[in-house]
């Protein structure tokens, strides 16, 4: 892998981990286009530190004011949306597997974000006045179930959480930044694994072996070569990792001051591409 390809795979992990059009999704559509087999697991493991990074600058008021008071109801409410997804990951587990490896449901997939996206702009815009309360447990429960239709690669994690939380009516800029430290533990869990990975001597890991959490930082990082060097392994991290705080940044801007209907149309228009090809031209599927 060369410095310029590495420096391509930050970027677009960062981006898509963080704006709502499906980090995932993405993976699978790119896998398909330039026949890419599998991930470079120690690149993987460092381009998710990038994300991981990027995260935490980014909302380090947050997660100190979490660590400073670990019993509280935030700290509850982010476990208690990870639930969901955790158990939805391994009792379908051979199910998301497929999906990644053919695609199959991408088409719909990216439709479901589109309609999803779209329905919290409409819902919210409309109920403005009733958006700002306190978050409670069933919430939690609520967007965790979200979170887990985010299995699915194309079903965008974070816009679906988002989402989530605006149909329960919950402030904005609250939602995007819950939205985001529910980030975090996906990609601790996916590190965990890669991190296993690696200790075991494992040269690479499937995509269907990670958490399914939308974790575009293993997703995103491809072996393109027989091998890769320490300066594309740094290229990889710093570019994933500066474009990942860019996009929380301007992804808590986006949602706080403006809406959401151009992720909606982008990943609607990206929906109906995919399942054109996939059902009429055949081009990548």
């Amino acid at each position: 892998m060369n410095i310029f390809t590495a420096l391509l795979l930050g970027i677009i992990q960062g981006l898509t981990e963080f704006l709502p059009v499906s980090s995932s999704g993405h993976l699978v559509l790119f896998q398909k286009i330039f026949n890419i087999a599998e991930p470079a697991l120690f690149f993987d493991t460092m381009v998710h530190v990038g994300t991981l990074v990027a995260v935490v600058t980014v909302l380090w008021s947050d997660i100190l004011a979490i660590l400073r008071k670990l019993v509280q109801p935030l700290s509850g409410y982010l476990i208690i949306a990870t639930i969901p997804t955790v158990v939805v990951a391994l009792v379908f587990k051979d199910v998301i597997e497929r999906a990644f490896e053919t695609g199959q449901f991408l088409g719909f997939a990216f439709l479901i974000t589109s309609l999803l996206l779209a329905c919290a702009e409409l819902l919210t815009r409309q109920i403005k006045g009733l958006q700002h309360r306190k978050m409670n447990w069933f919430d939690a429960v609520i967007i965790g179930f979200f979170q887990a239709i985010a299995i699915v690669p194309g079903v965008s994690r974070s816009g679906s959480t988002l989402s989530g939380s605006l149909f329960r009516k919950l402030d904005r800029d609250f939602a995007a930044r819950f939205s985001f430290l529910l980030s975090i533990p996906a990609i601790l869990g996916a590190l965990v694994l890669q991190l296993k990975d690696l200790l075991r001597g494992g040269g690479a890991a499937a995509a269907g072996n990670l958490p399914a959490f939308e974790s575009a930082a293993s997703q995103h990082a491809i072996e393109v070569s027989t091998g890769i060097g320490a300066a594309a392994i740094i290229a990889g991290t710093l570019s994933a990792a500066v474009t990942g705080y860019f996009a929380v940044r301007l992804m808590l801007k986006i949602v706080r001051e403006k809406s959401l209907w151009g992720f909606a149309f982008y990943t609607g228009v990206l929906g109906i591409l995919v399942l054109v090809d996939q059902f009429v031209t055949g081009i990548i599927f």
